[in-house]
């Protein structure tokens, strides 16, 4: 079957629909992904990945915890407070239909 344009325009309304605006942003994103890789990361290592000040790195990580992207287990290593990281479940699979979207539209640009 040979699809149209027409058919394109149909659908990229739902490829947009499909982004998810919690990861549109880079350093969100960058998170996610990382932790996709794996299995936990923490917010000195986060740090050094991304070149983001603690301030701007802690309100992203905040906003991915508190959508339940993000788990967070505190410990001490050594006499030092250490923030580790892992993806949730739910950022999982937020991030799986993030790229997935992403792909689309990419595929879409080059088609």
């Amino acid at each position: 079957m040979v699809r149209s344009r027409d058919d394109e325009a149909v659908e990229f309304p739902g490829r947009l629909a499909a982004l998810d605006s919690l990861l549109d942003h880079r350093v969100r994103l960058a998170i996610c992904v990382l932790l996709s890789r794996y299995d936990r990361l923490s917010f000195a290592r986060f740090k050094e990945l991304t070149g983001e000040t603690d301030g701007s790195l802690g309100a992203h990580l905040r906003r991915l915890e508190d959508a339940g992207y993000l788990q967070v287990k505190k410990e001490f290593v050594g006499r030092k407070p250490t923030s580790w990281y892992s993806l949730a479940p739910k950022g999982l699979a937020a991030l799986a239909v993030h790229l997935g979207a992403l792909t689309d539209l990419l595929s879409a640009a080059q088609g």
